[in-house]
């Protein structure tokens, strides 16, 4: 027997458990919790699937002529513990009193008990089924007795295990294993008292390792409490607890983290708010200087204004009144040359369109004429480069 086969031995226990627990939960789900938990228990140590209950083992009882052979199979080993005479079983006293009890530990003494029928005591027939068939294995194989079989249904003990699953057609392929039940029942005679206490009967195969079937029906098999059960309830329960206290914490721990960000990001919202309101006024302050240095550069300063007139004003002329507003230039005075003074003023890069307003008034205290000019003012003119006088003295030479 390999080391392959003793682990998948030692987790049909936990595959046919599940599977039934499948079976009754949805159509279909048995077969997938059956393949699931054999290949979890398969991966899993020893230890752990003996503390999880998945391969506590089991207490094989085998007559042999007037002796009974007791062996333990745990992680898929088989080891001998000893045998005891089956005449002393039979006789003894049927009191509810456990017969084995004295002779074993408690450890072996409250594992399932089951009856290993040798090779020779079945019939063992290979039949191809539908994958459907998985979740009732044993109630479909009870309508191929007779055809497979020469006994009937109700004259054998019967049971089916799964060899495995086609990948061709999807079928599977299970064997049934059938005992008659007059070479069955000599057997259940012989063990007395013991035969109440059986979880099932198997048979054994090659090498005296069981089949993995078991031939009671669900009605005679006794179900033996797992010892652990509560504690590891109680460890399910605390791990549930723990995991979600966990949860609880986490969740609390994401709700401060994500209220102290968002205060944080109020806080900065209102700062972000401040810092834009400050620069677009900072960037409206920009332009509007902007626009007035270009508004300045665009007309001449009063001091250009007043030297440009001083410079082109007859020496008879003087003015009362010089206004300059926006791009507006009015000029008021008296002067010997009133209807020259529009051709002085013409010409001048400060200004343009200069003309008199209204009729020039004669004064007789002075004996000048009293005018009013306007202008437009204009963009000053752009400084002569100093190179250009001395080009045109070299030319000139």
């Amino acid at each position: 027997m390999n080391a392959g086969s003793q682990t998948r031995q030692g987790a049909d226990w936990a595959q046919d458990r599940l599977r039934r627990i499948g079976a009754r939960l949805a159509p279909g789900a048995g077969g997938f919790l059956g393949w699931w938990g054999q290949n979890l228990a398969a991966w899993l140590p020893m230890r752990v699937r003996r503390v999880l209950g998945f391969d506590r083992g089991r207490l094989l009882l085998q007559l042999h002529d007037q002796t009974l052979q007791l062996r333990l199979q745990q992680g898929g080993q088989l080891r001998d513990l000893g045998s005891v005479p089956a005449l002393a079983l039979a006789s003894a006293p049927e009191s509810g009193t456990d017969p084995l009890a004295p002779l074993l530990p408690p450890r072996l003494a409250d594992l399932p008990r089951w009856l290993l029928l040798p090779a020779t005591a079945g019939l063992r027939r290979r039949l191809a089924l539908p994958a459907a068939a998985a979740d009732r294995l044993r109630d479909v194989v009870g309508f191929e007795i007779d055809r497979q079989t020469p006994f009937t249904a109700d004259t054998v003990a019967f049971d089916a295990r799964v060899l495995g699953r086609r990948e061709s057609d999807g079928m599977l392929d299970t064997e049934l294993v059938v005992v008659p039940r007059q070479g069955l029942d000599p057997q259940l005679a012989a063990l007395g008292p013991l035969a109440r206490t059986l979880a099932g009967i198997d048979v054994a195969g090659s090498g005296g390792v069981p089949l993995g079937v078991n031939l009671l029906s669900a009605q005679q098999r006794r179900h033996h409490g797992d010892p652990f059960r509560y504690w590891n309830l109680a460890l399910i329960a605390i791990a549930l607890l723990a995991v979600a206290a966990t949860m609880w914490q986490l969740l609390g721990n994401r709700r401060a983290a994500a209220d102290d960000l968002e205060q944080t990001i109020a806080r900065h919202a209102a700062a972000a708010r401040a810092a834009a309101t400050q620069r677009q006024a900072l960037i409206e302050l920009t332009e509007g200087q902007a626009f007035i240095d270009r508004a300045r550069a665009q007309r001449p300063t009063s001091l250009e204004v007043i030297d440009e007139l001083t410079r082109r004003l007859p020496d008879n002329t003087y003015l009362e009144k010089l206004a300059i507003e926006d791009t507006s230039l009015t000029m008021i005075g008296l002067s010997r040359e009133a209807p020259s003074l529009i051709q002085r003023l013409q010409g001048s890069p400060l200004w343009r369109a200069p003309a008199l307003t209204g009729a020039l008034m004669p004064d007789p205290a002075s004996g000048r004429d009293r005018f009013t000019l306007t202008a437009e003012l204009g963009p000053a003119a752009a400084p002569r480069p100093a190179a250009a006088p001395r080009a045109e003295a070299d030319d000139g030479q």
